[in-house]
């Protein structure tokens, strides 16, 4: 990195994307039970289903800092556990473990073989094992493929040979997998094609004579070496194999997927054939041939079945009928519809794992395996297997799902197509708004920071309670017995058991308000009122401790063995139990200088009489730490001074990333004290067991309201509820030793604020809260502590391709457009004349209705387009109005603008569209520029008129009170008139190939091409011209781009990378001077472009393609940073750093990070970051964030480098995501 560069950045990821290219399955853990392994962007993930609750949990995420090009599971012979076999673009091949002890991937092996990046002959590309587990192939596009073999030495542990070649030149691979051959050498089965004749031929016939081969690659174990052992030509549109049982499973060979057709072959076998069946309906073009695009084999005790996806979705069980290793036929039937899928999964406990090409990814239950249905099924007998010759089509009605039953749907953001950020429920933080998913399963998403909350009681109570507590009667219970509600002038005891009821007998004092209750020694209660303590026995035995005279109990605080309470003097009076189970007095009182606010004991910790420290807050705004020892007590040990008096306090240990991957990872924990103030910050800081010193202290805004602190139980872990002016959650995070891996969150839940709140265990709910919010007593539980972003969605109708927000109220405006597809008019029209004709007789129920295109999609039809504009309300999350566009016209563009010549208040939506578009290679017959009325504050839309322009508006945008338009190389301004748009000005040429993005400040207009970056362009009004006066000097593919100010624009390209340019000073204030632009009119051009060029300040490479970018803060208070979104739904942030200081501590560590934490994948960090341009300017937090999951060893060399202890520097990564990012 340039040491010279005058901008830095920080790079963070808030939501890592979370569409899945690849996965795997396997028992990666050494258990019985099956995990699956994902690739989602440079980040393996893995996942964990849960049979018994049907749910999918994530274990561990971590980023490995490459491109995952393919992935399997493996197990060696006679093993129980799964390895992870990864091709990434880092020349090696990796072979990872997973630890469930630490909760990590472990690297086994990684064995360079070629050069890093994504290339045509790098290996990488393809990937298969064994089923035996004795070898994997891994192979590249063209050329080169290699075999290691695998094996285990004495030790058990896995070794691998050196890799042996069957490369052949001039041939390219379509699909690769290892063959089920039992314990027999080890072959894999490749489709290729060789186009070495091809390449020599200029005429063309060579190529129309290609063929694409089945070939066999046999590894002969004995002579170590791999040879090419069968070959047959095979249908030339074949695209994936499937391997078939083999050994004593069933027959081995292939099943080939071909268009329209599916094979079944193996060497020295018949070859079978069977259609792959089209759906029929009035509204299906019954020419159509289907592909299969994704698929998966399972195998149960003595059979084995397919299923095979088509790009419709649509699934079909493939099953053979085989004896003694022939095949004698092959069957197709329909099973059921769901998502497009990348990957398959069957588990063994009867789920299927879908991971879907676009939007959420579904967790189904197999009802049945749907052989006893009255589904029509084809087979191989009615079929001739030559690929020559054509295949009659078959055909079948899609139904609603019958064989598979949705029991998860896991959110997923992917493709997210466009977001805006914008506070529109007044909540303290923003909201990010985004389009998302593609044809009818696209959605409107509201992402919230906060967790998910599950309410399991709310109940009205008789009057306005000020505190609740729950209890356990004895020591030994393992749930709470009673709820206690406190109000002004008594206290209430509900009972917990089937229903929650009053009880008067429990020996409580229900006439005064309560400070505190506890379960104190075996089986003894303590309630502390103004008045004094209560100590009620088991067998309802009462003693009482009364307050002096004159003086009553301001605060309290109690432990199992301990009390202690200040009273209204000042005075400090505290309590131990003896050893006959009686509450002892200490002798002395201690005084405090000034009224004491809050108190808290810690927990007596385990094998301990008593809790050593005491922290008592003052209304002097300072916290002081007394010791409770029998030598000391009551004596201060240290003190802290705060910004405001305290509010509340709380010990508590908890686990800490500070020597978490140790051994005893999971019993290491940390004794801090959580303050909260009553000017709504809260801290949180270590206490020193020995000394009592308070250090490390952070501190955390979360709102105006006095903040209140309560330990709680949330999934398995302590946590603290912290309630301010809405609730909030302290916990560690509980995803390993990645995405900082027990580092402290503290997250906002998304719950109405409470006034009071207390951990609840019941049969029902074991680890509850319970709290109180005005008059009503809420009982919830919070399910996922990984999510820290709520999703809400509200579906779409077609492929979302452009979003915008109404200028002043809470109303969005999407466009939606689906190629292919047919309108609802060309569909209503279709039906109708069926209805008439009565088309081959075939008018049945089944052909006529549409089932829900959400599960099934939209009938297809090449060169029609379905488009329409919606307008949503996201406050009631619900649709408002939707437009359809007629007349094969698709939606590209939109703009709010005013026309300052007619009435500069009125408002209207402006869509550009094109006529008859097809999108590669592009073509159009024209464009139009519709013009939308707003009425109703934006709620609804009022067609004005469309005006016809050259090419369709690929972007638009309000300029001085007219219209910007984009059209083809051109940029037009138009004001608004009666019939049409007027034309007023035009800057014909501005960029050299396409306009696709618009952004202005003033009159300068900030212009992006398809490929050739971005160009400032001026407009002059005194002349009425448009003049181009900087541009770039590297061609980057623009996708989306936004002004940070007035000379610098933040961009992103469509190969994935993220970039800052700036105008130098000179030009951009010379562009500014003439009103006329006269001499920038004459300038002269400086090598064919206009005559000044954009420096870089900033490049960066987050391997997801930019699709929206703004400038704006994501928490109250924080500072502005960039926050971009990516197609895969990433959403990332950019954040300048302020001080020279701090670049350098980052900058340093960063360095630091790439020699200790290597990528796990083996590809250079830095490189990787410099995919297409070397990185410039930013630092990459992801990388620094990892520093958390390092061994002890590792954190005290980096933290010794940086000259600062490891918790300052754990600290330092920490406040960098926390000052700005959730």
């Amino acid at each position: 990195m340039a040491s010279t560069s005058n901008m830095f950045l920080y790079s963070l990821t808030i939501l890592p994307p979370s569409a899945i290219t690849q996965a795997a399955l396997g028992a990666f853990s050494g258990k019985k039970q099956q995990e699956i392994v994902v690739a989602q962007g440079s980040r393996l993930t893995l996942l964990r289903p849960d049979a018994a609750q049907a749910k999918v949990q994530t274990i561990l995420s971590h980023d490995v800092f490459g491109i995952i090009r393919s992935l399997a599971s493996f197990r060696l012979a006679g093993s129980s556990k799964d390895y992870i076999i990864v091709g990434s673009d880092s020349g090696r091949i990796t072979i990872l473990e997973y630890n469930p002890n630490l909760n990590k991937f472990n690297r086994v092996h990684l064995e360079t073989f070629g050069k890093s990046g994504v290339r045509r002959v790098i290996p990488g590309q393809y990937l298969a094992c064994d089923p035996k587990g004795r070898a994997c192939l891994i192979a590249s596009v063209e050329k080169n493929k290699l075999v290691y073999v695998l094996n285990r030495n004495a030790q058990a542990e896995l070794t691998i040979s050196s890799p042996l070649e069957a490369h052949k030149s001039h041939c390219l691979v379509f699909a690769l997998v290892a063959l089920d051959v039992g314990y027999e050498n080890p072959i894999f089965a490749c489709l290729e094609a060789d186009y070495g004749e091809a390449d020599q031929d200029s005429t063309g016939n060579a190529y129309e004579e290609t063929e694409k081969m089945l070939v066999y690659y046999e590894l002969d174990l004995g002579l170590n070496h791999v040879v090419r052992k069968w070959a047959e030509p095979v249908d030339r549109s074949a695209n994936c194999l499937f391997q078939v049982p083999g050994g004593t499973d069933g027959p081995s060979g292939v099943l080939v997927c071909a268009e329209d057709s599916i094979y079944y072959r193996h060497s020295g076998r018949p070859a079978h054939r069977v259609p792959i069946p089209r759906r029929k309906g009035v509204l299906e073009d019954p020419n159509r041939m289907r592909t299969i695009v994704c698929g998966v084999m399972h195998k149960m005790r003595g059979a084995f079945f397919f299923l095979l996806q088509t790009e419709d979705g649509d699934l079909f069980k493939v099953t053979l009928e085989h004896e003694e290793g022939n095949v004698e036929r092959v069957r197709i039937k329909y099973f059921d519809t769901v998502p497009v899928a990348t990957s398959l999964c069957i588990l063994k406990s009867g789920f299927l794992f879908v991971a879907a090409e676009a939007g959420n990814h579904h967790f189904y239950q197999f009802e049945k395996l749907g052989d006893d249905d009255d589904e029509l099924e084809f087979t191989s007998d009615m079929y001739d297997p030559d690929p020559m010759e054509p295949i009659s089509p078959a055909y079948f009605y899609p139904r609603p799902p019958e064989n598979i039953a949705l029991v998860e749907s896991i959110d997923s953001m992917n493709p997210l197509i466009d977001a805006k950020i914008a506070n529109l429920t007044d909540d303290d933080a923003p909201q990010i708004y985004s389009v998302c998913g593609s044809g009818a399963r696209s959605t409107f998403r509201i992402l919230k920071h906060g967790l998910e909350t599950t309410e399991i009681v709310s109940s009205e109570l008789p009057g306005v309670p000020s505190a609740v507590w729950t209890t356990k009667l004895t020591a030994e219970d393992e749930y709470d017995a009673y709820i206690i509600l406190s109000f002004t002038n008594g206290t209430l005891v509900l009972s917990i058991g089937e229903t929650v009821e009053e009880v008067s007998d429990t020996g409580f004092l229900s006439s005064a308000p309560t400070l505190a209750v506890q379960q104190l020694g075996e089986d003894g209660l303590i309630q502390v009122h103004p008045k004094g303590i209560r100590h009620i026995r088991a067998d309802r035995r009462v003693s009482e401790w009364p307050a002096p005279q004159h003086r009553s109990i301001v605060a309290a605080t109690t432990n199992s063995r301990q009390v202690a309470v200040a009273l209204s003097s000042g005075e400090i009076v505290y309590f131990e139990m003896d050893s006959d189970g009686q509450l002892a007095e200490f002798e002395e009182k201690k005084e405090m200088s000034g009224t004491v606010t809050c108190l808290s004991l810690g927990e007596v910790p385990e094998g301990r009489v008593r809790s050593s420290f005491l922290a008592v807050g003052c209304d002097d705004s300072t916290v002081r730490i007394l010791s409770l020892d029998p030598e000391s007590t009551l004596e201060s040990k240290s003190v802290q001074a705060l910004t405001s008096p305290p509010s509340s306090l709380c010990i508590m240990s908890m686990l800490d990333s500070v020597g978490s991957l140790d051994t005893a990872a999971s019993t290491r924990s940390t004794l801090y004290l959580h303050i909260g103030l009553y000017s709504g910050v809260y801290l949180r800081t270590v206490l020193d067991t020995v000394t009592g010193e308070l250090t490390d202290t952070r501190t955390r805004f979360l709102g105006p309201k006095p903040v209140k602190l309560f330990k709680v139980v949330a999934q398995g872990q302590t946590a603290v509820l912290a309630l301010s002016s809405r609730p909030w959650l302290g916990y560690s995070n509980p995803l390993g030793g990645t995405q900082g891996g027990g580092q402290y969150m503290l997250t906002p839940l998304s719950y109405p604020a409470l006034e009071f709140g207390w951990t609840f265990s019941s049969e029902q709910c074991p680890e509850g809260m319970v709290g109180v919010q005005g008059q009503n007593l809420r009982i919830f539980t919070i399910e996922k502590l990984t999510e820290n972003l709520q999703q809400e969605a509200i579906p779409l109708k077609y492929t979302p391709r452009k979003m915008l927000r109404h200028p002043d109220n809470p109303v969005f405006y999407v466009i939606e457009a689906e190629a292919n597809t047919l309108s609802p008019e060309t569909k209503a029209r279709l039906i109708e004349n069926a209805k008439q004709n009565g088309t081959n007789g075939d008018v049945s129920v089944a052909g006529m209705t549409e089932l829900p295109p959400e599960e099934f999609g939209y009938p297809r039809a090449a060169g029609h387009w379905a488009s329409c504009i919606q307008v949503i309300d996201p406050l009631s999350k619900t649709l408002l109005q939707s437009v359809e566009l007629a007349e094969n016209e698709a939606a590209f563009s939109l703009a709010v603008c005013s026309f300052a010549s007619i009435d500069p208040a009125a408002q209207y939506l402006i869509v550009g569209t094109g006529k008859d578009v097809t999108l590669s290679p592009r073509s159009y017959t024209c464009g139009f520029i519709h013009v939308y009325r707003l009425l109703d504050s934006g709620h609804t839309l009022e067609f004005l008129h469309k005006t016809k322009v050259d090419a369709p508006p690929l972007a638009l945008l309000p300029f001085q009170g007219r219209l910007l338009a984009g059209i083809n190389r051109d940029l037009k301004i138009y004001d608004l008139g009666l019939k049409q748009l007027l034309r007023k000005a035009q800057g014909p040429n501005v960029v050299p190939m396409l306009i696709v993005g618009l952004q202005t400040q003033g009159s300068r207009i900030v212009v992006a091409d398809v490929q050739e970056s971005v160009t400032y362009v001026v407009y002059k009004a005194q002349d009425n011209v448009l003049i181009p006066f900087c541009d770039d000097t590297v061609p980057r593919y623009t996708t989306c781009l936004t002004m940070v100010d007035y000379e610098t624009v933040a961009a992103g390209d469509k190969f994935g990378n993220l970039w800052l340019v700036r105008c130098p000073a000179k030009a951009s204030a010379e562009s500014d001077e003439d009103p006329q632009g006269g001499h920038l009119l004459h300038e002269r051009a400086y090598l064919q472009g206009t005559p000044n060029r954009l420096t870089l300040q900033a490049h960066f490479y987050p391997q997801d393609i930019p699709t929206s970018i703004c400038k704006t803060s994501l928490l109250p208070g924080a500072r502005e940073a960039l926050v971009w979104t990516g197609l895969q739904g990433t959403i990332g942030l950019l954040v300048p750093f302020v001080t020279r200081e701090e670049v350098d501590f980052f900058q340093t560590l960063e360095g630091l990070m790439r020699t200790e934490d290597a990528p796990l994948c083996g590809r250079d960090h830095l490189i990787y970051r410099g995919y297409y341009v070397p990185v410039k300017g930013v630092i990459d937090g992801d990388l620094c964030e990892r520093v958390r999951g390092l061994g002890n060893a590792s954190r005290e060399k980096i933290a010794a480098e940086l000259d600062r202890s490891v918790r300052e520097v754990e600290r330092k990564v920490a406040d960098a995501r926390g000052r700005v990012a959730y």
